[in-house]
């Protein structure tokens, strides 16, 4: 695999490897153990593993690493270790780097799962937290102190798209001698890469985009080797955060298509936040594509689009929105992000519901919020079913 590969070309070829029968799709090693040749075999690779030997599926597998190596190689990685799902991932990076008496500053706008391991999970057992306003860099400045551990933060936030400024707030973690842990599966590894503004550890839900058609559940989380084989390795493999080789397969598969599919995602999105903002119905539309969106300037800079994702507020709150998401005739009522399909999601009683109405409301999340993932149907059919919903709910 060369170096001066472009992301497209990276994707198809990137991580392949073929048995002796030369196949042209990746085969699927659907097994939990491998078998050695001799006693003496065993022990060495107990031992001392080579890159391409193998011991349990719970350790490493084929298929999962082909997965491994092809994003590891989009995202500039030196490594990655894939995951049964997003969650996952964000819990085996944040608990195999932290022990009790760490300290870690968080943005307070997280997904609401990414939430409860912060707010909940680590103080339980010991970490100390502090939560700021990611786009603030003046709250970062006060909250990272000397024995500040590491940052985490969402790169563009779940539901309300808030950007966060990766570099900066890089520089800030760095200058105290902490890691930069940032999830970035809003943004995806082809709209930003994290690591060269300064980012230390990437995860992503491969759940969402990586995969793109709604089929399985993954996740990744890519660093240095040192990180990735000393740090993470152990905590995972022994916890038994393993990605299945079959979903492994899928992602695989799914990467080829990855820079396609988000660009087309990302055009479509434009054009329907911009129709949406035009809909009276419509008091607010957040989209990082966009001029009024609060950290347009700071997502031009990190992205070369605005990224497939749209926050709205409908007037007249949750009755509202209830009556657009079901009047909705092409796009579809769901939670996931990221699908070829369309689908919208009603934060506040759903992905969100667990927050207080304080929390929510400071996050900015009203009961007319909704939560758009553009897919890849043509953006002049979008636009006539959000619009005629959005009438419905007027109505």
């Amino acid at each position: 695999m060369s170096n001066d590969w472009k992301p497209r070309t990276t994707l198809v070829h990137g991580g392949a490897r073929r048995s002796q029968y030369g196949e042209m799709a990746e085969g699927i090693y659907l097994t939990q153990g491998f078998v050695y040749p001799d006693a003496e075999t065993a022990e060495r690779r107990f031992l001392d593993s080579g890159d391409d030997e193998f011991i349990y599926a719970r350790y490493g597998n084929p298929t999962v690493r082909v997965f491994e190596e092809r994003i590891a190689a989009l995202e500039g990685a030196e490594d990655a270790f894939a995951t049964a799902s997003g969650m996952a991932a964000v819990n085996g990076a944040l608990f195999s780097m932290l022990k009790a008496g760490d300290h870690i500053v968080s943005a307070r706008a997280l997904f609401g799962s990414c939430l409860y391991i912060v707010e909940t999970l680590l103080p339980r057992f010991g970490v100390e937290v502090t939560f700021v306003d990611g786009t603030d860099l003046a709250q970062w400045r006060n909250a990272v102190r000397e024995d500040t551990k590491l940052v985490f933060f969402e790169s563009m936030s779940n539901p309300v798209l808030e950007v966060i400024d990766v570099a900066a707030v890089a520089a800030i973690a760095h200058a105290k001698g902490a890691q930069v842990v940032i999830d970035n599966v809003f943004a995806t590894p082809i709209f930003m890469q994290s690591l060269a503004l300064g980012a230390d550890v990437v995860i992503y839900s491969a759940t969402k985009h990586i995969d793109g058609q709604g089929r399985c559940l993954g996740g990744v989380v890519l660093g240095t080797e040192a990180y990735i084989r000393k740090t993470l390795e152990p905590y995972l493999k022994h916890t038994g955060g393993a990605l299945s080789p079959f979903n492994a397969w899928v992602l695989a598969n799914g990467l080829q298509t990855l820079d396609l599919r988000v660009r087309a995602q990302a055009e479509g999105a434009a054009r329907l936040a911009d129709a949406l903002a035009a809909h009276p119905a419509v008091t607010r539309v957040l989209y990082p594509g966009r001029a009024d969106h609060p950290q347009h300037a700071v997502s031009a800079r990190q992205m070369d689009t605005g990224g497939t994702m749209i926050a709205i507020a409908v007037s007249g709150g949750q009755a509202a929105a209830f009556k657009a998401l079901n009047a909705l005739g092409i796009c579809l009522i769901s939670t996931n992000l990221g699908d070829a399909r369309t689908i919208l999601t009603h934060p506040s009683t759903t992905t969100h519901q667990r927050l207080t109405e304080a929390q929510r409301e400071a996050l900015g999340i009203t009961p007319g919020t909704l939560r758009i993932s553009v897919g890849l149907e043509d953006p002049a059919d979008l636009i006539a079913d959000l619009g005629q919903a959005l009438d419905a709910a007027a109505g």
